[in-house]
């Protein structure tokens, strides 16, 4: 359960405080990315280094996935998922186990739990108190346009949809 608070104007024009609370089932039905709790999280890592080595992998299985030892094709999938749902501020070269799961689930054409995975590295960032940045804001800015319900919009906001 993520918990938050957004303040907001009532009636009277007074700010107020709203506590927002949700799930991961909350997220899977605003984001609406087909998944289910049922789905892996987590491929078998025989099945993944098969794959990869079909995919044209040329480095260490045991070592670190870089997409520069992908083939071409490949190089530009995994460049496209990592810049979509990686956690990472930079290092963009080198991919996760949690990114090559989901690589692995697309080529194969397999289920899995993006939503519980995308949840987690939220949870993870705000439980860890760095206050630096916010991972996926336009994720949270959906969800709490998707439970707060009269939160004025800025009509000259660029990112405003």
């Amino acid at each position: 359960m993520f918990y938050s608070a957004v303040r907001k104007k009532d009636e009277n024009g007074q700010d107020i405080d709203v506590e927002i609370k949700f799930n991961v089932g909350d997220l899977r039905r605003v984001f609406e990315l087909g998944d289910s709790d049922d789905d892996h999280i987590i491929i078998p890592e025989r099945l993944c280094q098969g794959l990869w080595c079909r995919m044209g992998f040329t480095g260490h299985l045991n070592g670190k996935y870089l997409k520069t030892m992908f083939s071409i094709p490949y190089k530009f999938m995994i460049n496209c998922v990592v810049h979509a749902l990686s956690h990472k501020k930079g290092a963009y070269d080198e991919t996760s186990d949690y990114i090559m799961n989901i690589i692995t689930c697309l080529v194969l054409n397999r289920p899995y739990n993006v939503s519980q995975v995308i949840f987690d590295h939220m949870v993870d960032i705000v439980g860890a108190g760095s206050g630096k940045y916010i991972m996926y804001p336009r994720f949270i800015q959906m969800m709490i346009d998707h439970l707060v319900k009269g939160i004025p919009k800025d009509v000259d906001d660029i990112l405003g949809l």
